[in-house]
């Protein structure tokens, strides 16, 4: 059967419920927690205290809480550490081993709209358009189908292309536990980052990052033949390297300092010329660098 959904056996779900959840929340992670309607989700992250991503998700707002969408290798860590910041609070925090993620790879043009089977349908905003992403259970799922949404799927490698063009790095894929800032996997434009709200942590090296233009660092798609995983970006010298590729496409890690010196978006990898996806947001960005040095 045709789907235009994607089972993800690499992600998990951390439920956090209790009448501290959402106190709990805005003083630790980087995204905003206020006006938060149930339904609605945010992109963020748990840092160190020097500013790097212990772990990203998807948090989507329940009536009851909130529902993690988070990398299935780092949810025990984040649970730790999350819990350890509870202190007194009144929050509750556990896997939910009985759901299940899957995500749509079409642009959301109609909004969340229910899908049979899901126990919540919920909108990736770090997408152009959108996409839909659900949480369901097995049981619900085969009363529904009558078989294992794996055997539904579209291939995995599917879904990775599709995050790949869109520029979206992903934890295990691109990057591990405390080895990137925000930035560096774009999380501040797309609004993985409320640099207005007040204190979380590792917010003050982020904030140093931005408000001194020290961020040096951007995940880049790129298109062409001949892309592997480590292999470097290069003009006269290295400007970053390859962390994840699927068909065509690549996501790097590229010095943007470097690029914008360089002056180019045809770049090497490998003696092969490959070409680097610049978004709008990244030409004002390389701009400033010239321009400030």
């Amino acid at each position: 059967m045709a789907t235009p959904y994607a089972f993800l056996p690499q992600r998990a779900v951390l439920s956090l419920t209790g009448p501290d959840t959402i106190v709990l929340l805005e003083r630790l992670v980087t995204h905003g927690t206020a006006d938060w309607a149930d339904g609605e989700t945010r992109f963020g992250a748990l840092l160190t205290p020097q500013g790097k991503v212990i772990s990203d998700y998807l948090a989507l707002r329940t009536a009851d809480g909130v529902l993690l969408d988070v990398a299935k290798d780092s949810l025990p860590d984040l649970r730790k550490r999350l819990t350890l910041f509870r202190l007194r609070a009144d929050v509750a925090i556990e896997p939910r081993e009985d759901l299940f993620v899957i995500a749509g790879m079409d642009a959301a043009e109609h909004g969340v709209r229910p899908i049979s089977g899901a126990s919540h349908v919920y909108l990736d905003p770090r997408y152009p358009g959108g996409r839909l992403r659900a949480l369901a259970t097995e049981a619900d799922w085969n009363a529904w189908y009558g078989y294992h949404p794996a055997e539904w799927s579209r291939p995995l490698p599917d879904y990775h292309a599709d995050r790949i063009e869109a520029g979206i790095a992903e934890w295990g894929a691109d990057y591990g536990a405390a080895e990137v800032f925000p930035a560096d996997i774009n999380m501040d434009r797309l609004n993985g980052v409320d640099l207005g709200k007040g204190c979380f942590v590792g917010q003050e090296v982020v904030s140093r990052m931005h408000r001194r233009g020290n961020i040096r660092k951007r995940s880049l798609c790129v298109e062409g033949e001949g892309l592997a995983t480590g292999t470097s970006l290069t003009d006269e010298a290295s400007l970053g390297d390859i962390t994840s590729v699927e068909g065509g496409f690549g996501l790097a890690r590229v010095r943007i300092d470097r690029l914008a010196k360089a002056g180019t978006d045809c770049l090497k990898v490998g003696g092969r010329v490959v070409k680097v996806h610049l978004p709008e947001w990244l030409k004002t960005e390389m701009q400033a660098i010239l321009t400030h040095g």
